[in-house]
């Protein structure tokens, strides 16, 4: 499932990212990647264990943590904490597969890499290029969102960012281990949970509701992990 995510920054969210990232000292970002992704990756990154990293990471992870819709699909159980990079002067990443565990720097923790988020933090009339491009069973799916709008698709995703041929495109990106490993679990849970909901909106009087629920949350104990 590729979900896109609306508004999970404000407008002062991204600005206060922006205006931080605006005289950092980035990185090769291909020091963060595996030997097969370092070969096509071609742009700037802030180290993991950077300050700013972690100060402007905090501010996605509370917005997440207050995000019915996030934890309806991730049913998140660990994530890496979001990492910073930024693509210019046609700085690209070539189509590689995101590696199944990452380790979180300076820390002895794992977390399998069963979703993989990009909150966009630039305005997308202010860079030309940049289309995050995912690859699944309906073909590729070109992605260039709204500052502070987050995507969210399988970590078993190939995928590949097309050069950015001006401007400037900040992005903040991390991974996800879910407690529903499958993606088709998921999915069908995340489905499942919109319908109650939907249901009990217009008639919440329904008896089938409690059934429904009932449903949903066994099939949560049959298939999670935590």
């Amino acid at each position: 499932m590729i979900l896109h995510l609306s508004g999970v920054l404000t407008g002062d969210q991204v600005d206060t990212c922006r205006s931080r990232l605006t005289d950092t000292h980035w990185s090769d970002g291909r020091g963060s990647a595996g030997y097969l992704s370092a070969a096509v990756k071609s742009n700037a990154q802030l180290p993991d264990n950077h300050p700013l990293a972690r100060e402007l990471g905090e501010i996605i992870i509370r917005a997440l943590d207050g995000n019915a819709r996030f934890t309806a699909a991730a049913l998140p159980l660990k994530m890496v904490p979001p990492l910073f990079n930024c693509y210019e002067n046609d700085a690209h990443y070539g189509s590689h597969i995101d590696g199944a565990i990452r380790p979180v720097t300076g820390t002895p923790y794992r977390v399998r890499t069963d979703l993989s988020a990009t909150v966009f933090l630039s305005d997308p009339e202010t860079y030309q290029g940049g289309e995050l491009v995912i690859e699944d069973s309906n073909g590729p799916s070109e992605i260039k969102l709204a500052a502070g709008d987050m995507i969210l698709y399988p970590g078993t995703s190939i995928h590949h960012v097309k050069p950015v041929t001006s401007g400037k495109r900040l992005a903040a990106f991390f991974w996800i281990q879910s407690m529903v490993r499958s993606d088709h679990h998921r999915t069908m849970l995340f489905e499942l949970d919109n319908a109650i909901q939907k249901i009990a909106m217009d008639s919440p009087d329904q008896s089938a509701l409690t059934n429904l629920a009932g449903v949903y949350h066994n099939l949560l104990r049959e298939w999670a992990d935590t």
